[in-house]
């Protein structure tokens, strides 16, 4: 969720390090610091808001140094003040520390009863002063670390120098991720190799439980004290560039990316009228003994997954279970034998999804039952998609904006492509309906296009609702987890409180809160539950309500009094919810920018969920 770089070099590092931080802004964070060795001491600047005030700083003070570290911090203990901001010291020893030490107020009563003194209301004090702890007893920053990692609970991303030994860098991952990046007489750490491209292509993906020491001319990786080898792979650094453009967000210019994001995913998998005979060839034998799905995310992802759950079921007759990976994790699921755990991320690093997968992973061998794991993903080089038996990926390219949108459409786009294949491999899929599906797919980034040029329509809508407070989002059918997903965007954005119903629940509560001053949002493809659909918008108006329709172009929906209605191109029922994220998203973002909101890095929030 926040951001650690880190490096050692000949040359001074802190403009490195400042740039790595801006660089990993997208992801959300409330502070900035950085700490540098100079001369055998420890500096350390720390600021309160955006990374420019840190620059400030530092340039003011014209910091320079060797090795150092430097993070981004999203609030988890204690509130965003100069004292809680990363790097946290004690004596000569500097950390920064992604994710959560759960045992941290055990570790910090005994720490204040050998006489440290506390000046932040973070768990990750309590590391620095272990690590100088340690240190009385060797003079080896390595050998300390080692000595306290085993101390530590919960899920973590570490980065330690010492002022005494200033030609060293180490760095532990333990849940949180975290690279190395390869250079020529330096190297560098960061939780997201983003970060690092300005100064290297070349990166070491760690592994859990992995202690390294960085040295300008050398990496050395440790499990369990044990010197062990990981590979050095090389990133395509055109494929992880990203700027706004001509546009003004983020955000916008990545709804936009939308129909060539769908475009690249499908090409993967398709020829033609066909799917490639390579696609996801080598999951061919687990996907013919399958019995059920399982999908387990987070968030947006998780709303992919609820989509996806009718799409299996319906087209292809396979049970499909979708579960949120916070919960999923801690209700001791039944693991049940020739099941596809599939797991849908964008990051592929979210935590909650991470464990849910390797407990599912540790169950089914405790067990001795078969089962599968796959990840639909966004980055190639994530944790998730190194740890599951099988991957789709997602090729949307970076997304910055924290509110998903292209991920998203790409996660659809990626479930679709799978549904095809295991139907094909089991013979459940019918030849005309498959046919049906693969042109409607090839027709969905032409239809895209064709949607977003209602982004004019949609912003003079969407001037109605920036003095709302409440907004009902209404959707049946494969649209009910699209209103999940527009409510969803409208509050992380526009922080409008927002939620989204399956329409035939109206009468079974929501319907209390309709009055004249509540927007109530409708998807209304044209399909079989079209005409219950518009039964349950004259309930709304029936009681006041505003209503805001996406409308399906032959749906016989039309404007009138306190009923606004912008029509989308035709589209195939299957893919439907593709078509009906765009002007949900639009919506949202249109709303957030005439509230003033900061669009793209929406308060308190981040982009990639790291910790629990």
């Amino acid at each position: 969720m926040c951001g650690i770089v880190g490096g050692i070099a000949e040359r001074n590092i802190s403009e490195i390090l400042i740039e790595g931080l801006k660089r990993l802004e997208y992801r959300g964070y409330d502070s900035a610091g950085l700490a540098l060795i100079d001369h055998h001491h420890v500096v350390r600047e720390r600021q309160v808001g955006k990374v420019a005030n840190l620059v400030e700083a530092v340039t003011s003070r014209h910091l320079h140094g060797n090795l150092g570290i430097a993070h981004t911090r999203w609030a988890t203990h204690g509130k965003p003040t100069q004292n809680n901001a990363h790097p946290h010291a004690s004596g000569e020893v500097a950390v920064v520390h992604n994710g959560i030490i759960e045992n941290y107020q055990e570790l910090k009563q005994e720490l204040q009863q050998l006489g440290y003194v506390f000046s932040s209301e973070t768990d990750t004090e309590v590391v620095a002063h272990l690590v100088n702890h340690a240190l009385k007893s060797t003079p080896d920053l390595l050998t300390a670390v080692q000595t306290i990692v085993p101390r530590l609970k919960g899920a973590y991303a570490l980065g330690i120098i010492w002022a005494q030994q200033p030609d060293e860098l180490i760095a532990v991952r333990e849940g949180s991720p975290l690279v190395v990046g390869v250079g020529i007489g330096e190297h560098f750490i960061s939780s997201d190799q983003l970060a690092l491209l300005p100064v290297t292509n070349r990166f070491i993906y760690l592994e859990e439980g992995d202690i390294v020491r960085l040295k300008r001319n050398s990496i050395e990786i440790f499990v369990n004290t044990v010197l062990t080898h990981r590979p050095v792979k090389e990133l395509d650094a055109t494929v992880m560039s990203s700027s706004k453009g001509e546009y003004k967000h983020f955000m916008l210019k990545e709804i936009f990316e939308q129909p060539e994001a769908v475009q690249q995913t499908i090409a993967q998998a398709l020829d033609a009228e066909h799917l490639k005979a390579g696609f996801l060839e080598k999951a061919d034998g687990a996907f013919d003994t399958i019995q059920q799905i399982q999908i387990i995310a987070c968030g947006t992802s998780y709303h992919a997954g609820m989509v996806a759950k009718y799409w299996f079921e319906q087209i292809i007759g396979l049970p499909c279970q979708v579960e949120i990976a916070s919960e999923y994790r801690y209700r001791h699921p039944v693991i049940v034998a020739n099941t596809l755990y599939l797991c849908i991320s964008q990051s592929g690093e979210t935590a909650d999804s991470l464990a849910a997968l390797r407990d599912v992973q540790r169950h089914a061998k405790q067990q001795h039952k078969t089962i599968f794991t796959m990840a639909i993903c966004n980055v190639a080089t994530s944790s998730m998609v190194r740890e599951t038996d099988f991957h789709l990926l997602t090729l949307a390219g970076p997304e910055i904006g924290v509110a998903s949108t292209k991920a998203f459409t790409t996660q659809l786009a990626a479930l679709m492509l799978l549904v095809l294949k295991v139907g094909e491999i089991k013979n459940s899929i019918a030849a005309d309906l498959k046919q049906s599906v693969i042109q409607a797919l090839w027709h969905t980034p032409k239809v895209l296009n064709e949607t977003l040029k209602n982004d004019a329509e949609i912003l003079r809508l969407s001037e109605l609702f920036v003095e709302k407070q409440h907004c009902l989002f209404l959707g049946r059918g494969t649209h009910f987890p699209i209103a999940l997903e527009g409510a969803l965007k409208l509050k992380e954005i526009s922080y409008i409180h927002a939620e989204g119903y399956a329409a035939g629940e109206l009468k079974h509560g929501p319907l209390a809160l309709v009055d004249n001053d509540m927007p109530v949002v409708i998807l209304a493809p044209k399909d079989e539950m079209l005409d219950k659909l518009k039964s349950n918008m004259e309930e709304v108006q029936a009681r006041g309500g505003e209503l805001f329709v996406f409308a399906d172009e032959h749906s016989d929906i039309h404007a009138k009094d306190r009923q606004h209605v912008v029509h989308i191109p035709a589209v195939s029922e299957w893919l439907a919810p593709i078509i009906y994220s765009i002007p949900v998203q639009l919506l949202s973002y249109h709303v957030a920018v005439l509230r003033g909101t900061d669009v793209d890095q929406p308060r308190n929030l981040a982009k990639s969920v790291t910790v629990e």
